[in-house]
């Protein structure tokens, strides 16, 4: 638990038997059209995704992303605010986010344009999904791999570029509690160091509202905020220490906006 977060916000995880009847319900109803929305729209785009333009495959993946934020908002009472997105240069970046749940990957496919996930491979063996994932040329990684995954994670990174695209990684390497702060992982300073490309980090508060593997939605605003840009060149520890500093800083004030506009805190520790 963070200091400053005082003990009226340490909040357990709301679970259908603790949580208020409406929340639950708006939860219900929210979990089976997000996943009805996904299902439908993976079968109904399948037979024409694969042979599509690039434009309209992006055109097809957005609409996916902002239809189930527009479900988190109209269902769940859950909105979503961007703010500091003029700090995505134009240009080549690698956005650096912090990662509490499902909500940033629709957030990300909305606001950066042609991104690039570093995702894990398992992600690809989901049927239609990965074959999604595969088409919008999305860097799976092999953690079993190690030096290797950090290779193909590079080559593919090099190519994307290339390409025009922006590359997301979730430093953290996975989901993690809203006030837990763990140690960032290398491959984000691989990126960084090997493609020579300002990092943009993103702090956000999403774990409150959307918690991992939790089926409870919670009503407020998630809040993700696009900080200033790290320029290229700095060594190893200087470019880790700053980017965990910002990103873990502005989003225990994040954590703090949360609990007093919304009366939610962190959960770490719970």
């Amino acid at each position: 638990m963070n200091a400053g977060s005082g003990s009226a916000n340490r909040k357990r995880p709301l679970s259908p038997r603790t949580c208020p009847p409406m929340t639950f319900l708006r939860s219900l109803a929210f979990n089976i059209l997000f996943y009805g929305n996904l299902v439908i729209q993976l079968l109904f785009w399948s037979p024409v995704f694969f042979v599509v333009g690039e434009a309209t495959g992006w055109w097809i993946v957005r609409n996916w992303a902002r239809s189930s934020l527009w479900l988190l908002k109209v269902v769940a009472g859950t909105n979503s605010l961007f703010t500091g997105t003029e700090n995505l240069p134009d240009g080549g970046a690698i956005v650096a986010s912090k990662h509490q749940s499902f909500w940033e990957i629709l957030a990300l496919l909305v606001v950066v344009d042609r991104p690039t996930f570093i995702l894990k491979k398992e992600l690809l063996s989901i049927p239609l999904f990965g074959s999604f994932a595969r088409r919008m040329q999305m860097i799976p990684v092999d953690r079993a791999k190690r030096g290797g995954a950090v290779a193909a994670m590079m080559e593919g990174a090099r190519e994307a570029v290339e390409n025009g695209r922006r590359i997301i990684i979730f430093p953290e390497g996975t989901r993690t509690k809203p006030g837990a702060e763990v140690e960032y992982r290398q491959g984000v300073f691989r990126l960084y160091e090997g493609l020579g490309l300002p990092v943009v980090p993103v702090a956000l508060n999403s774990g409150i509202y959307w918690s991992r593997n939790s089926f409870i939605k919670r009503a407020g605003t998630i809040h993700a905020a696009f900080l200033p840009t790290i320029a290229p060149g700095a060594d190893r520890q200087a470019f880790l220490g700053g980017l965990r500093a910002s990103i873990e800083a502005h989003s225990r004030e994040l954590l703090k906006e949360a609990a007093a506009r919304d009366g939610l805190g962190p959960l770490a520790g719970a």
